[in-house]
């Protein structure tokens, strides 16, 4: 007889699970390996804004909770709990860095989710090239193996701040040069 517990995901349980898992920072999501128990109807859009059943979650808290369990394994997103695991879509990346600040170490960037990084080695910033369009894609990592989309006029002040440095140009922060586009391109 079988006596394994069957695990509907839903948002709700995802929640609750959620609630209980970051009492004490951020969950350890990358040390968990529950059961795979579907997909859930859960999108992240460019933009940032979370999409579950096809409407946009419109209370902030919960979208941020929900951003504390997600997890990349290979290409695919998932939430992630003690007790399941659920693919969600993302379209981008999973945040967006919507500003950043000078600070001692460097420049100190802040997620749509309130996370909080500065650009360097544990959180280096890269430039993906559309091949059709050439227009730049500038990303940095967040935690684990999970980056934001730097937003548009966060990539204007990164130009405005920026430096060249032989062949490119970009940015100093956290001890390290982060390169953002062949300095070439700015004539």
């Amino acid at each position: 007889m079988d006596t394994q517990k069957i695990v509907t995901p839903s948002a709700e349980s995802l929640v609750s699970a959620a609630q209980a898992a970051s009492k004490k920072g951020l969950p350890p999501v990358e040390k968990w390996n529950p059961p795979f128990c579907g997909d859930i109807d859960m999108e992240i859009k460019r933009d940032g804004t979370w999409f579950y059943l096809g409407t946009p979650i419109g209370r902030p808290a919960m979208v941020k909770l929900f951003s504390t369990i997600i997890r990349k394994d290979g290409e695919d997103y998932f939430l992630v709990t003690p007790v399941e695991k659920v693919g969600i879509r993302v379209e981008d990346a999973p945040f967006v860095a919507v500003d950043f600040n000078p600070v001692e170490d460097g420049l100190e960037f802040v997620t749509n989710v309130d996370d909080k990084v500065v650009a360097g080695p544990d959180h280096p910033i890269r430039v993906n090239r559309d091949p059709e369009t050439g227009e730049p894609s500038p990303y940095i990592l967040v935690r684990r193996n999970l980056e934001a989309l730097i937003d548009r006029k966060s990539f204007y002040r990164l130009v405005d701040v920026g430096e060249i440095k032989g062949e490119m140009f970009g940015v100093t922060s956290g001890g390290m040069f982060h390169p953002l586009i062949p300095a070439a391109e700015l004539e």
